[in-house]
């Protein structure tokens, strides 16, 4: 028995999970069969993989490496690759360029002449973190697989090897704009990172400075995940690049822009509206990828159903009147109402749209992209709607007392004006509208229904699967469905069968993890909502000026529902979760 394995024994029996009597049984098991004694625990399942590597970890007083997906740097990629990850058993965590070290998670950090061969190969100090090998494993698998951080690094691999040192921190000039967008590594980074964009349906690409990298990330599904750090020596140089495709002025620093540019690629084509930021760590970028190809939606695909469904159905028959869809940012307000545009799209009727962006091309539908540069706002396009005998008017969003009150006027004149509200409701638009300046009379007799929703992730179908909720949810759910709950059980007799056989009223559903999701089980999104119809009830309550909680309890009253609930039902139909609405949808 070597020192490792008796320091291990002791280490076991003073944690409390060995005896002297099975230590002793164990010391002759190892000694008679030959085997180690890590070998004999590990067979009688005494100890786990993890927590053997956790005990090695503490004997050797080395910190131990419990995640199994990182993000790692394309430069330490470049400088470690994997074949050298795995046929050394390390992974690579970190660089520190200042201080001269670079982190490296082993199995076996007591290996002298790995840890030797890796600092003479790197030139740099190593610091060690022990973990399991199973563990490693996946580590290497994630990291090395083909990510964004994999396909960087081999596109800095490839420059060194021709020679490109060109680094980011330098004056850009008019004299080097050329240079920079045929630097055939900056040009290559920004096409890797818009194409595994457009992969992974991301709607958002941001790029960080920090004070040492900076940090890519994607907002998929709703949700940003980190992508890719780089040195920040290449961000100068990335930023210069998507401004010049943008159109924006490089050598202008100290102030927001905005710029615009077009991408194709095997994986789709898309429209990019960008968008910088100075921050004391330097310029940040946002790329909004809208996708050129993308079908409209139908109103069932997005969501809605039953009562919801069939209100908004009937609200749009009405030849006037304002509909307005109410929500957060990126809470699929405009696509709501391109659906609901597309239902009612026929050559019989003229419709203009004033957008801002123009997200869907829609055929037979004029619409028109705001440019407050030029002077053509929500409000002076609107004003020059009502010459172009519209029968259909679609505004972007309502932000002023002047655009309120074009909208309020078109549809008072026969015109069906749509439009969206920044608030947290369905109710609260009419509060917001009023505090705009629209008067009570006139916003009584034009609002015919508002929606309130919100974007949800959808569980993962390739991996979901069923599990018993606690009491306080199941307790959660029955106070917040209420008489809807009773419904929903008595026409879904099926889904209920195994739920009884486990004495609960319902199962619930959750992704376990797959390669499809990328590990987090959920993929695509759908939305909850409410729909508010604005009956004789409502509008007395709009001028007597009442607030949204008022509203809101009548609407509920009157029969509709709230979008907790509808999230509710899609969580008992195993759409989503419940920690998704309630991210998205708690009050």
């Amino acid at each position: 028995m070597d020192y490792q394995e008796k320091a291990l024994l002791d280490f076991l029996l003073s944690s409390g999970r060995l005896d002297a009597v099975k230590a002793d049984a164990i010391k002759v098991e190892a000694m008679t069969s030959g085997k180690s004694l890590t070998e004999v625990l590990l067979t009688k399942r005494i100890i786990s993989e993890q927590d053997l590597s956790e005990a090695r970890a503490k004997i050797l007083n080395i910190p131990y490496f419990s995640e199994s997906k990182i993000t790692v740097s394309p430069d330490l990629l470049a400088l470690i690759s994997v074949d050298l990850a795995k046929n050394y058993q390390v992974a690579p965590l970190e660089l520190n360029k200042a201080e001269g070290e670079l982190s490296l998670i082993m199995v076996k950090p007591e290996d002298l002449a790995t840890v030797d061969f890796f600092q003479k190969r790197t030139g740099y100090k190593i610091k060690s973190y022990l973990t399991s090998k199973d563990n490693l494993e996946t580590l290497i698998g994630n990291i090395y697989s083909q990510s964004l951080s994999g396909e960087i690094s081999g596109v800095l691999k490839r420059g060194k090897e021709i020679g490109d040192e060109t680094s980011g921190v330098r004056l850009v000039t008019a004299d080097t704009i050329s240079q920079i967008i045929k630097e055939p590594k900056i040009v290559e980074i920004v096409r890797k990172v818009l194409e595994h964009a457009i992969r992974l349906r991301a709607s958002d690409i941001h790029i960080e400075p920090e004070e040492n990298i900076t940090r890519v990330r994607y907002r998929i599904d709703g949700i940003l995940e980190e992508k890719l750090t780089l040195d920040k020596d290449y961000h100068a140089a990335l930023v210069s690049r998507i401004k010049i495709l943008a159109g924006m002025k490089i050598d202008e620093k100290r102030i927001p822009q905005d710029g615009r540019f077009n991408f194709s690629s095997e994986f789709g084509e898309v429209d990019l509206r960008i968008s910088s930021l100075p921050t004391v760590n330097g310029e940040k970028i946002v790329m909004r990828l809208l996708k050129k190809s993308g079908r409209v939606p139908t109103l069932a695909e997005l969501g809605l159903r039953a009562k919801a469904l069939a209100s908004l159905e009937e609200a749009i028959r009405i030849p006037h009147g304002i509909i307005l869809s109410t929500g957060p940012t990126g809470s699929g307000k405009t696509t709501t109402l391109y659906s609901l545009l597309t239902m009612i799209n026929t050559p019989k009727v003229n419709i203009v749209t004033l957008e801002d962006p123009v997200e869907y091309q829609m055929d037979g539908v004029n619409q028109v992209q705001v440019n407050p540069q030029a002077g053509l706002t929500f409000a002076s396009g609107l004003r020059s709607f009502l010459r172009q005998d519209p029968n259909i008017i679609m505004v972007g969003e309502i932000r002023d007392e002047e655009t309120a009150q074009l909208a309020i006027q078109a549809s008072l004149t026969g015109h069906l004006v749509f439009s969206t509200v920044h608030t947290n409701s369905a109710a609260g638009a009419l509060p917001r509208l009023l505090d705009m300046g629209a008067e009570p009379f006139l916003l009584a007799s034009s609002m015919t229904a508002l929606i309130g929703q919100r974007v949800l992730r959808t569980i993962c179908e390739n991996c979901k699967q069923p599990y018993i909720p606690e009491p306080s949810v199941i307790e959660d759910i029955q106070t917040v469905l209420g008489k809807l709950l009773d419904g929903w059980i008595k026409s879904n007799a099926q889904k209920t069968e195994t739920a009884k056989k486990n004495n609960v009223p319902f199962m619930l559903y959750k992704g376990a993890g797959c390669e499809k999701c990328g590990n987090v089980g959920y993929f695509g999104r759908i939305g909850i909502f409410e729909v508010l119809r604005v009956t004789e009830k409502t509008a007395k309550f709009i001028m007597e000026r009442a607030d949204a909680a008022t509203i809101e309890r009548s609407s509920i009253e009157d029969g509709m529902i709230i979008m907790k609930q509808d999230g509710y039902l899609k969580v008992l139909d195993g759409i989503s979760t419940l920690e998704e609405v309630i991210r998205v949808a708690q009050v």
